[in-house]
């Protein structure tokens, strides 16, 4: 808020300086004669050649208008006039100079540099109250989200131009901290459940400690009750065996939620949005991208996450592929739209194909490039979400990942 402020005050001061210059100026021509009087001058001398009568009154600077008679008193040395010649006659036109046009000059200067300075300094503040002072009230506010500040929600900003920007941030903390909640939550279910798993696990695992080493050192005798030690030994195992099974059924289950609404979507938004994100981006990596023809339609689903879905497989496209080419297609099968996108330089093993959608799991090809294996894993869901589904081939080089919408 400072620099604007401070912007102002410049301003401000550069305007009274304007002020006060054209004032001097202005001041400086006052006794600058006006030279208008020679305009009615000329309409006397057309009045006197039509030998019309002269009227004063339809005159400014026209004191009289004398014809001359011979007399020494037709000049007069302490008086402005014009000698005309109209009709074979001379005549003296008297007049008196203008000295007002130049208040006129001073109050149109001056109006017209009030308007300017108004619009100036009216655009100055709005930008202050408007802009600067919302943007002040927010920039902070990113650093302490990442702090894990997220219990403070932001003030509604009614600006048309950060009101959608302040909304997007509070959805974003709200979304942070229903995140960081869940995560707080399954962190405590899963301790909760290991603790009553461990608790479980140790009374079979002290009975087949107990039965072995009696086994070991011979105290049971008889063939029949050491089958009967060996049986209770593989009961308690098995009883190990589902607590391990339990634990390993925890573990898988889905860590993570989708939000999908549904609705409805021309297949064009998807595409036209895919397009102007990848368009540049492609084009400074030097890879060749392109659309191919489709018939519009409409879809089922959430338009945002269709969005998202394309852009982790054009994504992965960009990671996993040579960089020469990558193509979007479309076709279609019974009730449902396929978009498809293709890429080069596939170095992926088919056998992996139907792996490369699980979660955590990353293909052969990923080499060193950074990952977390949830890119194909999230589409997968998130099409599911939206009754589709999506899929991946390969055809040569090419690697190809197939979404299957469904038409609305």
């Amino acid at each position: 808020m400072t620099k604007i402020d401070k912007l102002i005050a410049l301003c401000a001061v550069m305007a009274v300086l304007v002020f006060a210059g054209v004032n001097l100026f202005i001041g400086s021509l006052e006794g600058t004669p006006d030279k208008s009087y020679r305009v009615e001058v000329n309409r006397v001398r057309q009045q006197l050649e039509a030998g019309e009568d002269i009227d004063l009154s339809d005159y400014e600077q026209i004191r009289a208008v004398t014809r001359y008679d011979s007399q020494d008193s037709f000049f007069k040395p302490d008086t402005e006039y014009v000698i005309a010649e109209a009709g074979g006659q001379l005549y003296r036109i008297d007049y008196e100079q203008n000295m007002a046009s130049k208040k006129n000059l001073y109050i149109t200067v001056n109006t017209a540099l009030g308007l300017l300075t108004a619009v100036l300094f009216s655009v100055l503040f709005y930008i202050r109250f408007k802009i600067v002072r919302p943007f002040d009230r927010i920039r902070d506010y990113p650093v302490e989200l990442s702090k894990g500040h997220l219990t403070e929600p932001l003030k509604e900003e009614k600006s048309r131009h950060f009101g959608r920007f302040v909304w997007g941030l509070d959805m974003l903390r709200e979304r942070l901290e229903d995140n960081k909640q869940k995560e707080l939550d399954h962190a405590r279910t899963e301790k909760t459940m290991l603790l009553s798993l461990s608790h479980d696990i140790k009374t079979p695992l002290s009975a087949i400690k107990l039965s072995a080493q009696a086994l070991a050192k011979g105290i049971y005798k008889e063939p029949e009750k050491q089958k009967q030690t060996v049986l209770g030994i593989s009961s308690n195992a098995d009883e190990i065996e589902r607590y391990v099974a339990q634990i390993i059924q925890n573990a898988e289950h889905d860590f993570m939620t989708f939000e999908v609404q549904d609705s409805q979507f021309y297949l064009s938004t998807a595409v036209d949005k895919i397009e102007s994100y990848y368009r540049d981006k492609l084009s400074m990596l030097g890879t060749e991208f392109s659309i191919g023809e489709y018939a519009d339609c409409l879809l089922r689903g959430d338009p945002e996450r269709m969005q998202e879905v394309l852009q982790n497989i054009i994504e992965n496209a960009i990671k996993y592929g040579d960089g020469r080419c990558i193509s979007l297609s479309f076709s279609e099968e019974e009730d449902c739209r396929l978009i498809t996108v293709s890429n080069t330089g596939c170095s992926l093993p088919e056998s992996e194909l139907d792996t490369i959608f699980e979660s955590f799991r990353r293909g052969s090809n990923s080499g060193s490039q950074p990952g977390s294996g949830l890119g194909l894993y999230i589409c997968r869901r998130l099409m599911n979400e939206m009754g589709g589904e999506v899929f991946a081939e390969t055809e040569g080089d090419l690697m190809k990942v197939t979404v299957v919408c469904r038409k609305k």
